[in-house]
């Protein structure tokens, strides 16, 4: 029988695997390298990538619309390595908790999700490639890898509650437990416009801040910007979509983005307001440390490792949220 304290061991191992897979996948976006291999699950055929000057040839023989670059390749299968790797632990956590002493339907529930959930992100990898980077795929496939952490998370938090003993939740009052039920869908509306704005190559849009090409309100399609019909078949990388319309999705985002803060900053007043500290500190400094990443990623025009912590931020929101309705109640 497999202990507690072994899944949950294997569990935390997961969640910081997903951190990494989702920090590759955003480096591996931000440096143009979504087709730096242009077929799946091979490099150019490889199982690595070529490497030799005749490998070389052959593979620019073999997709001679897409020369071989190394420096693409490389972050490419390096996150698909590690998706794979995740992949397989996730399997094995799902294994191991059909084995779990004592024995927890809800544990197996959890891992069985994160399964479909990792068979689900490998056909979206697929499409990704052989789709060549449709912003509709990356959406679902970028949202996957988040969806995949955040239940990791919940499952490590469920076996460390079942190893140490579940705690008793912590009661608020209805208005507090209500802005914290909505802070989850308000900033899943807002992730998914950070992402659709990435898929789309809509970030240096809006090059300055707080206006936007030195306007409040400079020329925008929002029809095309939001237009989720675009028709499959082109190569995405770069985007396709005219400067009006990716104006439109950054403008969009910024507006989202004022959103979730003011929301926040409510929930956190009302975290204060119960006398939970902790929660009101540990909220504050994600939305603050995200506000500060977004604005330097426009002043300084998406440095690589900026970009990659906006995502991260993006993430630990989420999974604080995620924390804290795992551990509040409302007052009965």
């Amino acid at each position: 029988m497999v202990s507690l304290k072994k899944i949950k061991i294997v569990a935390f191992l997961g969640v910081f695997l997903a951190f990494g897979v989702v920090s590759l996948g955003a480096w591996t976006r931000l440096v143009d390298a979504g087709l730096g291999c242009p077929d799946w699950p091979g490099c150019y055929g490889f199982a690595i990538f070529p490497m030799t000057e005749a490998e070389i040839a052959q593979a620019n023989e073999l997709y001679p619309e897409r020369k071989f670059e190394i420096e693409k390749a490389i972050p490419e299968v390096v996150h698909r390595y590690f998706a794979g790797f995740l992949g397989l632990l996730i399997i094995g956590l799902f294994a191991m908790s059909l084995y779990l002493k004592p024995f927890n339907s809800l544990v197996t529930k959890l891992t069985g999700s994160l399964v479909v959930l990792v068979l689900c992100q490998s056909t979206f990898g697929y499409l990704t490639v052989s789709l060549k980077l449709w912003p509709q795929v990356v959406t679902l496939h970028l949202l996957g890898g988040f969806a995949t952490t955040t239940l990791l998370f919940l499952t490590w938090m469920k076996l460390k509650d079942l190893d140490t003993g579940s705690s008793e939740p912590i009661s608020v009052n209805k208005n507090t437990y209500g802005l914290l039920n909505f802070a989850f869908p308000v900033l899943i509306v807002q992730i998914i416009l950070g992402v659709w704005l990435s898929s789309n190559y809509a970030a240096f849009a809006c090059p300055d801040f707080p206006l936007c090409q030195g306007q409040i309100l400079p020329d925008t399609n929002f029809q095309m910007g939001f237009n989720f019909m675009q028709s499959i078949g082109p190569d995405y990388l770069g985007g396709k979509l005219d400067h009006q319309s990716r104006t439109a999705i950054h403008l969009v985002h910024r507006l989202g983005a004022l959103i979730v803060t003011f929301y926040f900053i409510a929930l956190i007043a009302s975290f204060y307001k119960e006398n939970l500290k902790k929660y009101s500190g540990i909220l504050s400094f994600f939305l603050f440390l995200q506000l500060l990443l977004g604005v330097s990623n426009i002043i300084y025009r998406l440095p690589l490792y900026v970009a990659i912590a906006h995502n991260l931020g993006a993430l630990f929101l989420l999974l604080a949220i995620s924390y804290f309705r795992l551990k509040i109640n409302v007052n009965r």
